[in-house]
């Protein structure tokens, strides 16, 4: 007996393994999905301007990512003695400039690198609603808690967020031709506007992405939303603030992504390396006596581990482990 509505998978897709550059950017869901595979010690970079909800900033990062762009004092809000990058997450922020500036740089050529070398690129949309600066008019990523007279909020139709990023995989498709990008839809709910203009949201991104998969560098999309929404149609699926998923719910689309991108052996090496990574947020109680053997078992692990997988770097894992004994 069929007790739920199965969300068909894609019939293939291109296998991701340890020496395969992925990058993920977009909304939390992308940072769920990105740091699970972090965690297992694949080559991932994960938001590096932070969590971006709108595909409009999402695509600005990536053309500045292109372009090898240098950010300068332009670039930087200025409000209350507090310096801000509005293209960023609100952790981009200081009360000294060059000190912000230097930070949003390093990223910046960080990202830029890893975008030419990347297989795949992972984007997650999380709503059609954007922010734009009364003073100049430039679509934000972040309000950063700045007063909301500042900014206009409308909702952008799918064709133009399709137009938007019709130019920005071009832009990517020169610059790295073999890349293969993903699109998804978080399935996270933006109720501030209530249940119906979240779903009028989700359905402008699901339109845009629909004209998008007939793009030269879009590999397809993969159904988190559907899966989240048809398969889990369940309020104990969701955290206490009933908006995003929780982590069970994570861990089950986690297990249909790794099912379509990795084969077999792959998930078993990145299984055990995120054994290992988690056991680093163990606490420990106590001092070397009780501590000792719980490190001896991790180094151990760590040791067949690098016998089974050397290309794997454990090297931070093993010297916490160690300075435990």
């Amino acid at each position: 007996m069929e007790l739920k509505t199965e969300v068909p998978l894609p019939s293939s897709a291109d296998r991701i393994t340890f020496a395969t550059p992925v990058m993920f950017l977009g909304s939390c869901f992308a940072s769920e999905v990105g740091y699970r595979m972090a965690s297992g010690k694949l080559n991932v970079m994960t938001n590096p301007h932070g969590t971006l909800f709108n595909p409009f900033s999402v695509a600005g990062a990536l053309d500045r990512f292109v372009s090898s762009y240098t950010y300068g004092e332009n670039d930087i809000y200025l409000h209350q003695n507090r310096y801000m990058s509005l293209d960023h997450h609100t952790a981009f922020s200081s009360y000294e400039r060059e000190v912000l500036v230097d930070r949003l740089n390093d990223v910046s050529r960080n990202a830029s690198s890893f975008i030419r070398e990347a297989s795949f690129l992972f984007v997650t949309f999380g709503t059609s609603y954007i922010y734009t600066l009364r003073e100049s008019g430039a679509i934000v990523a972040n309000c950063h808690r700045l007063p909301s007279s500042l900014f206009t909020r409308r909702q952008a139709a799918w064709s133009e967020i399709a137009q938007r990023w019709k130019e920005t995989l071009d832009r990517l498709a020169e610059l790295n031709p073999g890349l293969r990008v993903w699109f998804t839809v978080s399935p996270v709910r933006h109720l501030g506007d209530g249940a119906h203009a979240n779903q009028l949201s989700k359905a402008h991104l699901l339109l845009a992405v629909e004209e998008l998969l007939s793009h030269r560098s879009v590999a397809g999309y993969f159904p988190a939303y559907e899966i989240f929404m048809d398969e889990l149609r369940d309020y104990r699926f969701y955290a206490s603030d009933m908006v995003h998923p929780s982590e069970t719910a994570v861990d089950y689309i986690w297990e249909k992504f790794s099912a379509l991108f990795f084969d077999s052996p792959v998930l078993r090496i990145w299984s055990e390396a995120a054994r290992i990574t988690r056991a680093m947020a163990h606490r420990t109680l106590g001092g070397k006596r009780e501590t000792t053997p719980f490190a001896a078992a991790m180094l151990e692990r760590i040791r067949d581990l690098k016998s089974k997988a050397p290309f794997v770097d454990l090297t931070a894992e093993e010297k916490y482990f160690r300075e435990l004994m």
